[in-house]
């Protein structure tokens, strides 16, 4: 047996798994054995729920044994962000306020991965509230990054850049309302996709702010992604959020590198980027247009307001969500997460229409851009991963690490972020890809061109 345990992918673990080599319930015993060995370090869960984890396991090995395998998730070990649904356990969104909070049922997306045979580790650990960016949460303790645990893993799916970054579980689910998939996959060095919004189902899952969350996978390949989206890429009726569209299937992806138009951006997204950082990003660039991409230059001026207009929707919506938790137990909020939560509560009726109308508008922008270029690479972070003790949680929250991601939680685009480098002191950089609306299946294969080739 040379599958390379625990750092193995979905991919392999589940041919494993498939051709009876391994079994589930070895799999998530090997999972169990390292979180119990070094997550005390990491702080990567919140709840780990070993028994069931087990007992789900052998059930799955059973299953397996009598020739029912269901797919190639069956049998694998996932975690899940604190703020799913998972039945039987507290959702407690990284707050003290829900540490009772049992949940009677799985969340939507998470009864799909439960339906294909997914084995669930416990929660993950998450910037409080899944407001910020840093992964520092002085309830739950500060998840930190594998790669060096004196820097931030980014925010909010904290647990799940470090959970999937140390080989803890094979694959996570995340939110997104600002960047919050995006940023710990860059700076953790996994893969992370935002899918188009209202395509995965928000039911089950503790909002943030109604119009610009986002639900999607993270694990440690492009593969990987594209199976557990294809798990939870299900049709929701039942909730409010989703689109009718997003039952329908994406387009074809064209064939063929030389078919693919990609923008590169101006000079905006060149700026004040951390030199190791621009340099990575303009050798994905190069990279890009080597392997046979058509690259072509695009404007998005004004991009910047953006985050003024993203800000002003999330931090309104979200003090109106928390109202009732600032006016009773505004003592058990912490400190930056208060801070934001009362920011929210002056932004003017006129202020946030402002904000919607900008929205509307640069929807359209990106309608019109994607007319002419079949995907926008930018950086996913300006920098890589900054010291815990140097990180001032409302400072990166204001737009220092979320410069190039907010923009696409407003117009709903699908983006995807994968390795694209490493710093002399080996801290990943990530790579950001953005698509039209509905066109994850491309997202993904640019992402699996790229992949095997990059720096």
């Amino acid at each position: 047996m040379k599958l390379p345990l625990p750092y193995s992918t979905i991919t392999q673990a589940s041919a494993a798994i498939q051709a009876r080599q391994i079994s589930p319930l070895e799999v998530t015993q090997i999972c169990l054995q390292r979180i119990e060995a070094i997550d005390s370090q990491l702080r990567a869960f919140i709840a780990l729920t070993a028994d069931s984890a087990l007992a789900e396991a052998r059930i799955a090995t059973d299953e397996i044994m009598r020739g029912e395998y269901r797919g190639p998730l069956h049998g694998i070990p996932l975690a899940i962000k604190d703020l799913f649904d998972v039945r039987g356990v507290a959702t407690t969104a990284g707050s003290p306020l829900l540490k009772d909070n049992i949940a009677p049922d799985d969340a939507f997306v998470v009864k799909q991965l439960r339906e294909a045979g997914a084995i669930f580790l416990g929660k993950l650990n998450m910037h409080e509230w899944a407001l910020g960016v840093t992964g520092v949460n002085p309830h739950f303790g500060t998840a930190r990054n594998p790669w060096n645990i004196d820097y931030i893993t980014g925010g909010s799916s904290s647990g799940s850049g470090t959970a999937l970054a140390a080989g803890l579980c094979y694959g996570s689910l995340g939110s997104d309302t600002g960047g919050s998939i995006r940023i710990p996959s860059s700076l953790c060095g996994v893969v992370g996709l935002k899918p188009t919004y209202g395509r995965m189902s928000v039911r089950g899952v503790i909002p943030l702010s109604w119009s610009l969350d986002h639900v999607g996978p993270m694990a440690r390949s492009v593969d990987d992604v594209a199976v557990l989206y294809n798990a939870i890429n299900a049709y929701d009726a039942n909730d409010p959020y989703a689109r009718p569209s997003a039952s329908g299937q994406s387009p074809r992806p064209r064939s063929g590198q030389s078919n693919f138009r990609i923008g590169i951006p101006d000079e905006y997204f060149f700026s004040d980027l951390h030199p190791e950082t621009e340099a990575a990003y303009r050798a994905a660039i190069k990279t890009l247009g080597e392997i046979g991409f058509e690259l072509r230059d695009v404007a998005l001026p004004g991009f910047e307001t953006s985050e003024k207009a993203s800000s002003k929707i999330l931090l309104s919506e979200a003090a109106a969500y928390h109202l009732e938790h600032m006016e009773l137990h505004a003592e058990q909020i912490g400190e930056d997460v208060l801070t934001r939560f009362k920011w929210g509560l002056d932004v003017t009726g006129v202020e946030y229409a402002f904000a919607r109308r900008t929205q509307v508008e640069w929807r359209h922008k990106m309608a019109q851009l994607f007319e002419s270029i079949d995907a926008l690479v930018l950086p996913a972070t300006p920098f890589p991963a900054t010291r815990i003790d140097e990180s001032d949680p409302v400072a990166l929250s204001r737009g220092n690490l979320t410069r190039f991601t907010r923009m696409f939680n407003l117009t709903g685009n699908p983006a995807i972020v994968l390795p694209c480098g490493r710093t002399g002191d080996g801290l990943p950089i990530g790579l950001q890809i953005v698509g039209a609306h509905w066109q994850e299946e491309k997202l993904l294969q640019v992402a699996r061109m790229y992949e095997p080739v990059m720096i």
